[in-house]
């Protein structure tokens, strides 16, 4: 019987989390690319409930990835890059803005505060919708934040339609199992004349299907951050088209040519930390930060504080990182391909 801790927690489905793929990535198939989107609740509430307080340990409360200036402190950019998302979108005070997975709303408390807006945040993971509002009422935030439980999916369900003056996505609709579904979805509940902002993962024109390395790398993509199938950014592109959205701008800021590569903290190079206080962070991700991290939730985890899987999730953080700096330096891989979206608002 899978234990459900009071923190919405589920000890079976981050237990079941790494089956969805073959322990050989290189005999991944269509199939179990298949069966991981017909099940792609289960998949991503496994990864996130082995994962987020891993992710909050080594990453801060934006689950997302940035440009980087020189200099340039890493949670900074992490604000910034969500500041400059609300600035591309033209978010002004008063209007009411969705944010699909929010996660535990870090990007919500910082949006929140730069453009005064109100935010709804909808997510389908218990232990970090209880983690958002803890910390959204820490913040003095929670008469401008508010979190609900729901499938991004079937948002038209759950809202009522043209009722959001704008939405956005950060590093989030990777995990749905089409786009054309969940950016479907987003068209029907915003407002005639709204706008969409969304920072996507993707692979790039450059990754070649029929070349096996590069197949294997978006699987160890894949394995690593909990997402069901990644696909390319012409993907992504025309399944905001298909829905309907008029694309106002599109970019994948990853190729911009930056001093400082958007992966660098998953490096675990201590000598290239941009200030005293990132040292740590940057630590984190080196071979002994990973050993002492894992060696602790092996601990945890027999004695019962965490639950059982968490330290196979954690591995697999592992193949994250590794996967995710390859596909950086390779140019295969975009953590943060922007595209900003209309509705069309109907003649008058």
């Amino acid at each position: 019987m899978s234990t459900v801790y009071s923190d919405g927690r589920q000890e079976k489905r981050v237990e079941r989390y790494t089956k969805f793929w073959q322990k050989d990535l290189t005999n991944e198939s269509e199939a179990d690319s298949k069966n991981r989107l017909d099940k792609y609740t289960d998949v991503v509430n496994g990864y996130y409930d082995g994962a987020t307080e891993l992710y909050e340990y080594g990453w801060a409360q934006s689950f997302h990835f940035s440009r980087f200036y020189k200099g340039e402190g890493f949670t900074a950019a992490l604000a910034r890059q969500e500041h400059y998302l609300a600035a591309h979108m033209g978010l002004r005070p008063g209007m009411k803005v969705l944010d699909v997975g929010c996660g535990i709303g870090g990007p919500a408390r910082e949006i929140a505060r730069f453009s005064d807006v109100q935010i709804v945040g909808i997510n389908n993971n218990d232990f970090q919708l209880g983690r958002a509002r803890r910390y959204t009422e820490k913040a003095g935030l929670s008469d401008q934040i508010t979190y609900v439980k729901g499938d991004f999916m079937k948002l038209s369900e759950q809202f009522e339609a043209n009722s959001f003056d704008a939405v956005y996505a950060i590093d989030a609709t990777v995990y749905a199992p089409t786009w054309e579904g969940v950016y479907g979805e987003i068209f029907k509940v915003l407002k005639p004349g709204g706008v969409f902002g969304v920072l996507e993962w993707c692979l790039t024109d450059a990754w070649d299907p029929s070349n096996p390395s590069h197949k294997e790398l978006a699987h160890q993509i894949e394995f690593g951050n909990g997402i069901p199938e990644l696909r390319t950014l012409k993907v992504a592109r025309q399944a905001m088209k298909n829905v309907g959205f008029q694309i106002e701008h599109d970019e994948d800021l990853a190729a911009r040519p930056d001093e400082i590569p958007w992966y660098y903290p998953l490096e675990g190079d201590i000598w290239k930390a941009q200030t005293a206080w990132d040292y740590f962070t940057v630590w984190r991700m080196s071979w002994s930060g990973k050993l002492v991290t894992h060696t602790a939730i092996r601990a945890m985890e027999l004695f019962g504080l965490l639950p059982k899987g968490t330290w196979e999730v954690g591995e697999s953080l592992k193949v994250a990182g590794d996967s995710l700096v390859k596909g950086g330096q390779t140019k295969l891989f975009t953590p943060m391909y922007l595209m900003i979206g209309r509705k069309s608002a109907p003649p008058n």
